[in-house]
């Protein structure tokens, strides 16, 4: 019985030794998954803050252009594309504020993209963009 207790006891010291050995690795990865949570966290709170500001600016910009655009309609004599130059800036773009935003992963368009009419070039960004691929 010796022989097996002596076996028992070498594969009990290299079980205890392999989880001595990856210990440092397993405290690491916890610490960066605590670290991720606590950055997501972060960024969820700076989001949230944000749009507090964000939101209501841009509905009161959305409800004003889409007054301006219906008087620039009428005054027009029915003018759709006066009008839709009007309404297409103030109505579109991003109304909320998201994580990938906030880490610059995406754009924030605050105005909407007018669409090229066919046989016209993009130049650029549109006038509503935030900045010149900078964003919030």
């Amino acid at each position: 019985m010796s022989n097996q207790s002596n076996r028992k006891a070498r594969c009990a010291a290299a079980v205890l030794a392999a989880l001595v050995a990856l210990a440092p690795v397993a405290a690491r990865a916890e610490t960066s998954k605590a670290r991720a949570a606590g950055s997501d966290f972060g960024i969820g709170v700076v989001t949230v803050l944000a749009n507090l500001g964000y939101m209501p600016v841009k509905i009161v910009y959305g409800v004003l252009g889409g007054v301006t655009g219906g008087f620039a309609y009428v005054l027009t004599g029915a003018n759709r594309h006066v009008a839709d130059e009007i309404w297409v800036p103030a109505l579109g773009g991003d109304y909320v504020l998201t994580t990938e935003m906030m880490k610059g992963r995406q754009k924030v368009h605050f105005s909407g993209v007018r669409p090229a009419a066919s046989g016209e070039e993009d130049d650029g960004p549109a006038a509503g963009d935030v900045g010149s691929g900078s964003n919030f």
